[in-house]
């Protein structure tokens, strides 16, 4: 597996070997040991989730104040434009983003640890997005920035307004969000 860094430190890029021939490809979608060696977590994932979105969805920014997710992403079907905000007020990072391109074409898959937002635009008229996560969803704990934050500047590839769900069309303002110390 590749590594590739991020300008958010902590927030890590993987890309896995495949190995692909006439029938298709084949690739290691999780190891624990390599993971680790990896990204420097050896905790555990408590639960996987996958969403279903079509063309122009966006879902976030999302965290969990208390029992905060660290997440491993992928795309399976068709693509996304995936972004992690740092939310952790004592990071010289605070408030920057990091964004880059899932999908199940380049098999990229991205770590982002706990104390960061997580945000995403679907590219594709369907994708297919699946996460493991270090802690469990808890519903009371969830906080949502406004995904178009002026302070936080997201450059999206956008063309009109995004499909929102109320919560992230409410979400606060990064100067009025309780993020992480």
């Amino acid at each position: 597996m590749k590594v590739v860094a991020t300008d958010l430190p902590g927030v890590l890029l993987l890309e896995p070997r495949v190995f692909s021939d006439n029938r298709g490809f084949f690739f290691e979608s999780y190891n624990r040991q390599a993971f680790a060696e990896a990204t420097g977590y050896s905790g555990d994932f408590v639960q996987d989730n996958h969403s279903h979105s079509v063309r122009g969805v966006l879902r976030g920014i999302h965290y969990q104040i208390k029992q905060p997710q660290g997440k491993l992403i992928r795309v399976v079907t068709g693509e996304v434009f995936d972004v992690a905000v740092d939310l952790r007020r004592s990071s010289p990072m605070f408030g920057k983003w990091v964004g880059y391109h899932l999908s199940a074409a380049n098999h990229r898959m991205v770590w982002i640890p706990a104390g960061f937002g997580h945000v995403y635009l679907t590219l594709t008229d369907r994708v297919d997005f699946l996460y493991k996560t270090t802690d469990y969803y808890a519903p009371q704990h969830e906080r949502t920035i406004l995904w178009n934050d002026p302070a936080i500047a997201i450059q999206w590839p956008l063309e009109g307004e995004p499909i929102l769900n109320a919560k992230d069309q409410d979400g606060a303002l990064l100067k009025q969000a309780e993020v992480f110390d």
